[in-house]
């Protein structure tokens, strides 16, 4: 049975696609052209379609099935005739054609009506602006097709519009013609010389801002580029603009891919379910991702632009020029685009503060997903709705295979396997097997039990002994690998895991590791094959601390039995930067673990003078890398911590929390006052360069600790009025500790924030977001205060993110309050959510799934909520999913 096919099948429970159930499309479509004709009240889609029987297809069935979704069906003709209503059957998914040739021609006319479709999937309406979001299944709420991403096609799209409303018509490709009607309209003519599938069709219509600059290619091409902005916003996408030239420059010189159309265009839009996407010569992004300027965007900001301009522009030959078969393969474009973009940013920025960030984030989503209902391969075996897909598992999880890959076959292996993937299979749509036979043919190496990484769910757990024999100069390494049932795989086989290691002698120097006869190194990437394996290494002249997992080479949780004072040195002596960090956040991990025991048994809290130490040594002596410095001194996560028990505590896992900070601030005062002083530029001046982004990032690590103790509030409202029209990465820490705070300053700040930037979204998105975070016992009845603000807009991706998300995800001690408030309201805002936006309220609701976790009064709360989310006989399909799966029994 084809996708489609399992689709037509209706009843009242949504059904599952299956992996195993894919058959080729029995029919392909190599030509389109489209005619949009826009106007104010209706859109007018024209499709003519050249279509052929696919000789692959085994199927005898000589309909053909087209997806549409809330479409106003006009009139077909085929081969010229119109057809009557006994040739063709349409309900409110398909349009099914009856007993049609092997080749013919299609036209199709059909009705859409852009303003009033608040999912923001397919054709919509944003203020002014018309933009399409056709990623995953979009395109058919535009016109009826084979939307799959196995039927590649070559568009043509002349856009009809208002010339004084819309002067900027844009599409996919190449503009090839343009002119003048009656009326006062106007049209263009685009065409994509590229075959691709349905989900990269891209168009917009609009009055825009524009910035305009050039690139030449490695072959000496000149490549227009532009980006396109809200009007009164061109002067915030000059950083943009520098990332595209700088992801075009460094996939030139690290994969040897050039870009292929005359022009590469952005579009920024402020109502976008995602972040960017990456539509064949066209990207739309959302607004947060290419508007920056140092009055109205932080370091991270400037960060995450860089790198999802990188992730979408490198989709051109990951994703675009060969694309995936299927929505199964989708890791096949989005994990390997990940670790692409990831590679970007470490090289362009700080390898190691990169890769700390990547990890954490790993840590905080995808692994709660591998432990929940909600774990899936990271190429998934079913799904109901496709948008649910688009996890952490299949991204992030998916680039961490690819990373894992690399090490295996080494840098040099990995990019000439690159090179033969995108020769072999260049123009087509492949699977995840397509990419990893690329890989065993140019290195040789059987890849059959790496694949497994892609087939089985759940995060392995590394268990390392190790042993010692003094008398011989032999250290052994005894290595286990498992990995814990998920739902539906009961059994899990041993994988590949490549762990990279050192040895360090109690000077904190290098021992070289030698295995037999082999020559000696100073580090080694063993690769565990087995559920249990020995390393053995020989001459080792000293007793050794073992540096584990560098780099954290794979995606698994290791346990080894660390002393404290192991971690205490490996955190000052390590070579490796991440290990370093890794040890100060393993140590305080264990500390807080052991005071959240003291704080359920009543007992007064009390913090070692070893941690402090910790962090005084490194302030004192790891000044030459500030943004690293910055890391090192930011302690796990209220969220990271809870996933570490079997049970979590959401207050005590606070209270602790807040312990440790307040005395790290009070004991460390001095020197923290100090370095800020220091690293603090009055000036105000913006620079986006890493000595810079390094001596913010610690001075306002170090004011977030000054501002626990009340003395210093005062030196925070200093930096955030210094900061207030000029340095956003000043003024956010500022904002964000005040509004922790009870002080008088608190009101004052947020009114003068909210006065300053109101006219900004983006800005207030932030201004919302430090309110939903904040610590404060009544945060949810702030929350429920501004959800009725002038500034926030349910329909508006961003305003949702900024203000439920923060609060459902970020804020776990309000948000889990006892009385199951939180609960309680997040339902409310996901019901609202599904009647508008589907995919957004799916995001939202994953806060509740996760109930298992919880003590039973808070489980029982949960789940209530769920069940009643489930009672709503008109759910979306993207929310039944996740509803459904969280309350399956495991």
């Amino acid at each position: 049975m084809s996708e489609t096919a399992a689709q037509t099948e209706s009843t009242n429970e949504p059904k599952a696609i299956f992996l195993r159930d894919y058959q080729v499309p029995a029919y392909l479509i190599d030509e389109i052209d489209l005619h949009f004709d826009l106007k104010d009240d209706e859109t007018l889609v024209t499709s003519h379609l050249r279509i052929r029987h696919n000789r692959f297809s085994s199927s005898k069935i000589k309909d053909l099935v087209l997806d549409g979704d809330g479409l106003t069906l006009e009139s077909i003709k085929m081969n010229g005739n119109v057809l009557s209503d006994s040739q063709y059957q349409v309900n409110s998914e398909f349009l099914i054609i009856q007993n049609v040739p092997d080749n013919f021609d299609l036209e199709i006319k059909t009705k859409i009506y852009p303003q009033l479709n608040t999912a923001l999937s397919g054709l919509y309406r944003s203020a002014n602006t018309y933009c399409t979001q056709c990623e995953a299944e979009g395109f058919r709420r535009i016109t009826y097709f084979l939307d799959r991403p196995d039927v590649l096609s070559r568009y043509t799209t002349t856009i009809t519009a208002d010339e004084a409303k819309f002067p900027v018509l844009l599409s996919n490709g190449n503009l090839i013609d343009s002119g003048k009607l009656q009326n006062g309209r106007h049209w263009v003519k685009w065409e994509d010389p590229f075959n691709k599938p349905s989900y990269l069709f891209a168009l917009v219509a609009g009055d825009f801002d524009l910035i305009e600059d050039t690139f030449v290619t490695q072959s000496n091409l000149d490549i227009i580029l532009r980006i396109y902005v809200e009007k009164g916003y061109g002067q915030q996408a000059h950083h943009a603009m520098h990332c595209v030239k700088e992801a075009m420059r460094w996939d030139e010189q690290a994969y040897g891919r050039e870009y292929d159309l005359d022009i590469y265009m952005i579009v920024a839009i402020a109502d976008f379910n995602m972040g960017a996407m990456e539509n064949k010569g066209l990207n739309i992004f959302n607004t947060k991702y290419v508007l920056a300027k140092p009055e109205t965007a932080t370091d991270q900001d400037y960060i995450h632009i860089l790198s999802v301009i990188g992730h979408e522009y490198f989709h051109n030959w990951s994703g675009n020029r060969v694309t995936c078969r299927d929505w199964f393969q989708l890791s096949l474009k989005e994990g390997l685009t990940i670790f692409r973009d990831q590679t970007f940013a470490e090289d362009t920025l700080s390898q190691a503060v990169m890769r700390i960030q990547e990890v954490n984030g790993l840590r905080e989503v995808q692994f709660v997903e591998d432990a929940s209902p909600l774990a899936h391969p990271v190429r998934p075996d079913s799904y109901i709705e496709i948008n649910n897909f688009y996890t952490s598992t299949i991204y992030n999880k998916g680039a961490e295979v690819l990373r894992m890959l690399q090490t295996i076959l080494g840098k040099s292996m990995f990019r000439k396997g690159m090179d033969l993937y995108f020769a072999r299979h260049d123009g087509q749509a492949v699977t995840i097997e397509d990419f990893v036979k690329a890989m065993e043919d140019v290195s040789g190496i059987d890849l059959k039990q790496f694949r497994l990484w892609y087939s089985q769910a759940g995060t392995p757990v590394i268990s390392v002994e190790d042993d010692y024999d003094a008398e011989h100069h032999v250290y052994r390494l005894t290595i286990c690998q498992k990995t814990l049932p998920t739902l539906g795989q009961a059994y899990k086989k041993p994988l590949h895991v490549p762990i990279r290691m050192g040895l360090l002698d109690a000077e904190g120097n290098a021992i070289p590791l030698q295995m037999q006869d082999e020559p000696a190194e100073n580090e080694m990437v063993l690769h565990l094959t087995s559920e249990s394996h020995i390393f053995k290494f020989e001459n080792v002249a000293s007793a050794p601390i073992p540096s584990l997992l560098r780099n954290f080479s794979a995606p698994v949780k290791l346990h080894y039995p660390y002393s404290n004072l192991n971690l205490e040195f490996l955190f000052k002596h390590d070579k490796d930067p991440f290990n370093r960090w890794e040890a100060g956040q393993k140590y305080a991990i264990r500390l807080m673990l052991n005071l959240v025991q003291d704080y359920q048994r009543d007992k007064a809290l009390h913090l070692p003078d070893e941690l402090i130490a910790m962090y005084e040594y490194i302030l004192q002596h790891d000044q030459d890398d500030n943004f690293l410095l910055a890391e090192m001194m930011t302690l796990p996560s209220e969220k990271y911590i809870g996933e570490q028990m079997d049970v979590i505590d959401v207050d005590a896992i606070h209270a602790v929390r807040e312990f440790v900070i307040n005395e790290i601030a009070n004991k460390l005062q001095t020197l923290l006052l100090e370095i800020y002083r220091k690293n603090h530029d009055i000036s105000g001046v913006y620079h986006f360069s890493i000595k810079d982004i390094g001596k913010r990032q610690l001075k306002n690590r170090c004011l977030l600790y000054l501002m626990l103790l009340p003395k210093y509030e005062e030196i925070g409202m200093q930096q955030f009025e210094a900061s207030l029209k000029m340095n956003m990465t000043n003024l956010q820490p500022a904002l964000t500790a005040l509004s922790n705070s009870e002080s008088g300053y608190r009101v004052k700040a947020l009114e003068h924030f909210y006065d300053a930037w109101k006219h900004d979204a983006l800005v207030v998105d932030k201004w919302l977001a430090i309110q939903a975070g904040s610590k404060l016992p009544d945060t949810l009845q702030t929350v429920r205060k501004l959800m009725r603000h002038e500034a926030f807009d349910i329909k508006n991706p961003n305003k949702v993110y900024a203000l439920i998300g923060t609060f459902g995800l970020r804020n776990p001690v309000n948000f889990h309050a006892a009385d199951g408030e939180g609960y309680a309201f997040l339902r409310e805002v996901v019901h609202q959510l599904d009647k508008l936006n589907p995919q957004v309220a799916a995001r939202m609701v994953k806060p509740l799934t996760t109930w298992r976790r919880y003590d039973k009064e808070r489980q029982a709360l949960m789940q209530g909520q769920l069940e009643l989310l489930l009672q709503d006989k008109k759910i979306s399909r993207d929310l039944y999913e996740l509803v459904s799966k969280s309350l399956e029994e495991v």
